[in-house]
C-alpha cells in the first residue's frame, strides 16, 4: 500500500536523492535544480509550495515531488521523481494525483503547469493521463527556466 507522506527536513535528502538521481540519468543538474534540490524548504516551502512524498511498506520513501509558487498566482509543478528500482509500481501516479488534488486546494492558484524535455516520454504520457494539455505560452513563458525544457503543460483546474 503507498501512502503519502508531506514535506519535513528529515525527508528532505530523499528529496535531493530521488531527483538529482533521475535527472542526472538523462540531462545534466542546472544550477537551478542544485538550488531546489539542496535547499527545498526555502525554495519551496517557506514560499508557500509543497513537496510531497510516496512511501512504500517495504522500499520507504520511493518518490518526490512538488507544488513550487512562481508568482502571479501559478504553481509549477516540479521536480517529480521516482526511484529507478521501483518505477513501474503506479507511484508516479499515486504522487502527481495528490499534488493535483493538493494543488485544487489552494486558493490563490490560477495556473497549475510542468515544464519537461521530450525524452521524458513515459512522465509526458502520465500527464496526459492526468488532464495536463500541451501548452505553448507556458513553454514561451517559463521554457527557459531548464536548458532541457522543449515541453510545457498546463492543468485545467488552473
Amino acid at each position: 500500500m503507498l501512502t503519502i507522506l508531506p514535506y519535513t527536513d528529515d525527508l528532505a535528502p530523499a528529496f535531493h536523492a530521488i531527483n538529482a538521481a533521475w535527472i542526472a540519468d538523462m540531462f545534466v543538474l542546472e544550477p537551478h535544480d542544485e538550488h531546489v534540490l539542496s535547499h527545498p524548504r526555502e525554495a519551496i516551502v517557506d514560499k508557500g509550495g509543497t513537496i510531497l512524498f510516496v512511501h512504500h511498506p517495504d522500499h520507504g520513501v520511493i518518490g518526490a515531488g512538488a507544488l513550487m509558487p512562481t508568482g502571479g498566482r501559478g504553481y509549477e509543478l516540479t521536480k517529480m521523481g521516482v526511484r529507478a528500482d521501483v518505477r513501474g509500481t503506479g507511484a508516479g501516479a499515486v504522487l502527481l494525483d495528490a499534488l493535483i488534488a493538493h494543488a485544487r486546494d489552494l486558493p490563490d492558484l490560477t495556473t497549475l503547469y510542468l515544464l519537461t524535455s521530450s525524452k521524458c516520454a513515459a512522465a509526458i504520457h502520465l500527464y496526459e493521463k492526468a488532464g495536463f494539455v500541451h501548452d505553448a505560452a507556458i513553454l514561451a513563458s517559463h521554457g527557459a527556466t531548464y536548458a532541457r525544457c522543449n515541453v510545457a503543460m498546463r492543468h485545467p483546474l488552473g
